[in-house]
């Protein structure tokens, strides 16, 4: 709950400037709840590429295999190395890295998307209320200006 300051000024303010902090809210808390699906969407993708080079480890070379060209298309490939490969560091650019520099790669970036994902709740959860007290005097605005029946 937003602190009792921040009501006192609210319960100031007129029904129009209530409307527009709350529609300002509901839409910054929208917009936080698009950016953690982003965040968790990409926290699995990483989580899956982890796995995939660990399963890559295990296999010995010239191994026949299916690779990805698409998310349907598949090619038959034979496995020419399996202590290097390509990371993929955005904006198309790759990286040739080892086995293990590639874990440790997809291992840094899942930790900082799980911190930005925790700090990003945070601020979320606060906007949240922030928009449920505003909607709250808001509310209690509107029924004090209703006329009695």
């Amino acid at each position: 709950m937003a602190s009792r300051g921040v009501g006192l000024e609210m319960e100031k303010m007129s029904v129009e400037q209530l409307r527009a902090l709350k529609e300002q809210a509901d839409l910054e808390f929208n917009l936080f709840q698009d950016s953690l699906n982003n965040i968790r969407t990409a926290t699995a993708r990483l989580e899956i590429a982890s796995t995939a080079l660990y399963d890559l480890s295990l296999r010995p070379q010239g191994k026949k295999m299916l690779v990805p060209l698409t998310a349907s298309l598949y090619v038959p490939g034979t496995l020419d190395d399996s202590e290097k490969v390509l990371v993929d560091v955005g904006t198309g650019y790759f990286i040739e890295k080892t086995m293990v520099e590639g874990e440790e790669y997809c291992e840094r970036k899942i930790n900082l998307l799980k911190s930005n994902y925790d700090q990003l709740l945070e601020v979320a959860a606060k906007k949240k209320s922030l928009a449920d007290e505003t909607g709250a005097i808001l509310q209690a605005k509107l029924k004090q200006l209703a006329p009695v029946q």
